[in-house]
Parts: structure tokens; sequence; C-alpha cells
């Protein structure tokens, strides 16, 4: 009886360390926020907590009718529209690429990939600050001998947002590339033999092979990719800190302003519950999707 009931117990000593990390810094940290959400905490609230009052959906309601907020809301849908898209397809493209070399050059450039992905990222962030600069900056002098215009790539309203999404995707390709590659790996080397054989090409083989069996990655490398997007922080923060006139502000740098700049943790904390309803939102319909190709 005594040894049953050791068996049945022991498992959960194996995953008890983890459970109580995740119950410290993620649940109890989640649900305290879902209580903050109702409340209007600020920094006053902190040291005197009778001054904290239960307010409903003000703050909810607030949120959806400040501008500031609903230029972030719109701001990161645009990074997620374009910068998702731009990441998946240039990694996998890049992966394929390496894939097809096995010479010392092929694994340099993995190296060269992957290293971006390593590099501080504010460090990075403040390089392409320099970088930008619309008088001094490199990309600028090279366009201006080469006959062209400068460009306000961080103080134009309509050019921030692509600056600060270039910068993200040259940052990010290099994990996403390492999933691709490992996952290319796994594809059997018969069935490109066996379509040499029948006379395809190398874009058929890459069609009807390469990518269909690389639909696992695809999904996880577009379902981490999507949520890193929904919390795009640093870039805007260092580069812009959410200008010109807040074309570049996404919601987290948003939350950020309202929660430890101005201390509103009340309706800072409603602005992450509803970027964080959306990411749970868009992370089902992928899930969803996923389970439709699979059943399909």
């Amino acid at each position: 009886m005594k040894n049953s009931l050791t068996r049945k117990i022991m498992p959960y000593t194996f995953i008890f360390p983890a459970l109580l990390l995740l119950l410290m810094f993620s649940i109890i940290p989640i649900i305290i926020s879902l209580v903050i959400n109702f409340t209007n905490l600020d920094i006053t609230g902190l040291g005197n907590w009778q001054a904290v009052k239960f307010i409903g959906l003000d703050n909810f309601i607030n949120l959806f009718n400040d501008n500031l907020f609903l230029q972030s809301v719109v701001n990161t849908l645009f990074y997620v529209v374009f910068g998702v898209p731009a990441v998946i397809v240039i990694s996998l493209a890049v992966a394929i690429m390496i894939n097809f070399g096995q010479n010392k050059f092929f694994k340099l450039m993995r190296l060269v990939f992957y290293t971006p992905s390593i590099t501080n990222a504010v460090a990075v962030a403040v390089i392409w600050t320099f970088m930008y600069n619309p008088s001094t900056g490199l990309i600028n002098t090279v366009l201006n001998s080469l006959g062209f215009g400068s460009v306000g790539w961080l103080t134009d309203q309509h050019v921030a947002k692509i600056s600060l999404i270039i910068l993200a995707v040259w940052k990010a390709i290099g994990l996403n590339m390492l999933i691709f590659l490992a996952a290319l790996q796994g594809v059997p080397k018969d069935l490109y033999e066996a379509a040499e054989l029948d006379g395809a090409s190398w874009w058929q083989q890459t069609r009807h092979i390469t990518i269909p069996s690389l639909k696992f990655s695809i999904f996880f490398v577009s379902v981490t990719t999507l949520i890193g997007w929904f919390q795009f922080f640093d870039e805007p923060f260092v580069m812009t800190k959410g200008g010109p006139l807040g074309s570049t502000n996404s919601v987290a740098l948003f939350v950020y302003q309202n929660g430890f700049q101005q201390s509103n943790f009340g309706y800072a904390a409603s602005a992450s519950f509803v970027m964080f309803t959306a990411i749970i939102i868009a992370t089902l319909i992928q899930f969803k999707i996923q389970r439709r190709q699979q059943n399909g």
C-alpha cells in the first residue's frame, strides 16, 4: 500500500518546482492583474490601500474612448500584419537556402543570420537609431551618395513604423531559421531522390516536399512570432518613445507609459488585459486552423 502511494506521488514531486514557479510568477500575477483591472489603483493607493476603490468597468470604458490607446492598437495590428508574415517567409527562405549547402560558407551563414537573435535588443536598437539618423546616419549617407534624397526613418509618421519592422524582422530571423533548419534535417532524403528521378525541379521539390514537411514547424513559429509581435516593445521604447505623434506606439509601450511612468496601475492593467485577450484569441484561431488542416 505504501509503495503504491509512493509511486502515485513520485511524478508530482518532479513537476512540483515547475508548478510552484508557474504559480508564483504567472498565475498569481495574472489573478492580481485581473483584480486591479477594476480598481483606480495608482501610486497613492500603493501607500494607502484605503484609497483604492472598485470602479467596475470604468477603466475599459475609458480605454476605448482614449485616442492614444486606439492608436496604439492600430499600430500593433500594423506590426502584426506586416511583421509576422515577413519573419516567417524570410526565415523559412533563408533556412531552405542554407540547408542545401554543406560547405563552410553556409555554416558561416548560419552564424551570421543567428547572431542578431542573441545580441542585446537595446544595444541593437541604439546602433540602428544612429544608422537611421536623418542627417548623419549610414543609411541616408549611402542614399545621398547614390543620388537619392534623405529619408526620415524615425521622424516621418508613415516611415517610422516600417523602420521599426525592418529592424525587428532582421533580429528575429536567426532563431526561427534555426527552428526550420532543425525541422529540415528530419525530412527524409529519399523523398528528394525519388522526386529527382521523376524529373521534379528544385521549386517543385520545395513546394511539394519541403514546405508540407514543415507544417508543424511553421505553425509553431507562427504562434510564437505572433505572440512576440503583439508584445512589441523594445524597438519603439528605445528608438522612438512611441513617436512621432504616437505613430509607433504599441499597446505594450502604452501599458508601460501608463503603469510605470504615470503610475496609473489600474488603467495600465486594463490595457494589458485587452492585449492578453487579443493574444489568446489569435492563438486559439491559429490552433483551430491547424486542427482543420490536420483533419482535412
